[in-house]
């Protein structure tokens, strides 16, 4: 930060410009207030499509693209981008899957990379060094296949 820079509310996610224009789904997921014994580490927080996107212009007219997220802190929220995902039905025929179905893919496929924190933080001037969900991003993908939720608890039943 220089002398001539302005601070950005906290509710602007810095996103690249691609994904300003793009109509990927945008899944905010949420880690670290969930207390007490729970099957998850995660929940999403919000999923949709419909998106604010805000250009700040630094000191050399270079554009910088944020994203607007009413409530975001960066301290407990994380952001994703995904492409619409679809499942098969009972007769076989792809159906979209909704924001809170692939939210909860996402939430699935990151949990391992949630670092255990305290839901409660000191007051501080900075955010923490290390981020709350800290899974390395897989950004090359040819097939992805991903067991849904429910199929995997009826066949445990079953």
């Amino acid at each position: 930060m220089g002398v001539f820079s302005k601070k950005v509310p906290s509710n602007f996610v810095p996103i690249h410009p691609d994904n300003a224009t793009s109509k990927d789904w945008i899944v905010v997921l949420e880690a670290g207030t969930i207390t007490g014994p729970s099957p998850s580490k995660l929940r999403v927080a919000g999923a949709t499509q419909e998106r604010t996107v805000v250009r700040k212009y630094d000191m050399l007219m270079k554009a910088h693209h944020y994203l607007v997220v009413e409530g975001y802190n960066p301290r407990i929220h994380a952001l994703f981008f995904c492409p619409q995902l679809f499942k098969y039905d009972s007769e076989r025929k792809l159906v979209p899957l909704q924001g809170e179905e692939i939210g909860a893919l996402i939430a699935q496929s990151v949990e391992r990379g949630v670092n255990d924190r305290r839901p409660w933080y000191e007051p501080s001037e900075h955010l923490p060094e290390q981020r709350v969900i800290d899974a390395p991003a897989m950004t090359d993908f040819d097939t992805v296949v991903v067991e849904m939720p429910t199929a995997r608890s009826a066949a445990a039943a079953g």
